[in-house]
């Protein structure tokens, strides 16, 4: 299954919204138990999940579950939840320790996804092994924490983005999903930030927003250039019969045509699911 190229967050307290997320045209949405809820309301979002996918007729495989982190007190009542079938992926926050992922696989079991959510310097220095703990199956970059973390603008987390797509190609992930832009109506702040997302190497972006979402998705499709160039080195490819050849003076190779074929990929839509 293609991996979405949008997330859109939904307060897990407010059940009136989630018909409306998987309404949108996002890929994904994440039912937030963690920062969008207060400690007064956890109980109340746990149940009010509960009861809109046990009714729900909409695609569960869209739906995801950011829990509360391991050093809470709500942790094992959140996992307890995500056991059943209705959920089909975990976005662990605060992730730093790949027993942490373990853990989370051995109670909820081999079908549903974890995405690990990047946060803090020790998060990503550990990311290799989170990325390749059994059961992951997409890192996302927590850039709000991460820069108060380290006490730094988001301008200043180029390094870190980048040596989280290079944690995502060694452990043979798909392409990581990168933060929020917190300004929802701000489209020029947004554009900035998904192109240099994409510049990056991230296949997708974080979003809390409807508004946001068919942006995000348009922002991460390939050109209508980029798609012309790509056919013809696919259909020049295809009539070489395996010999060589050149598209516009430049030699199609094995890495030439693997691009083309996933600007292709990339042009068919934002893909669903948890990742």
């Amino acid at each position: 299954m293609k991996p979405p190229t949008t997330y859109l967050f939904v307060p897990g307290n407010r059940p009136d919204r989630f018909e409306k997320a998987l309404a949108s045209s996002a890929g994904a949405i994440i039912v937030d138990f963690e920062d969008a809820v207060s400690p007064a309301d956890k109980a109340f979002a746990r149940t009010s999940f509960e009861a809109w996918y046990r009714a729900s007729v909409l695609a569960p495989e869209r739906v995801a579950v950011r829990i509360n982190a391991e050093d809470t007190p709500w942790f094992d009542d959140d996992l307890r939840l995500c056991r059943h079938e209705g959920v089909a992926g975990i976005v662990l926050p605060k992730a730093e320790e790949a027993a942490v992922v373990e853990h989370i696989r051995g109670i909820v079991g081999e079908g549903v996804a974890i995405l690990p959510l990047i946060e803090s310097p020790r998060g990503l220095w550990n990311a290799l092994a989170i990325a390749t703990a059994r059961g992951v199956r997409r890192l996302l970059f927590g850039s709000i924490d991460f820069q108060l973390d380290l006490s730094v603008r988001d301008d200043e987390l180029i390094h870190y983005r980048s040596q989280l797509v290079l944690v995502s190609r060694v452990a043979e992930l798909p392409t990581p999903v990168d933060g929020v832009t917190t300004a929802i109506d701000d489209v020029e702040t947004l554009r900035r930030d998904t192109e240099r997302a994409r510049d990056l190497g991230f296949g997708g972006k974080l979003c809390i927003h409807p508004r946001q979402v068919a942006f995000v998705n348009a922002a991460f499709r390939p050109t209508d250039d980029e798609i012309a160039w790509a056919q013809r080195v696919v259909a020049a490819d295809a009539q070489a019969g395996g010999a060589a050849v050149a598209v516009e003076g430049t030699m199609v190779d094995r890495p030439v045509l693997l691009k083309a074929r996933e600007i292709l990929s990339a042009a068919t839509g934002p893909g669903v699911g948890p990742g």
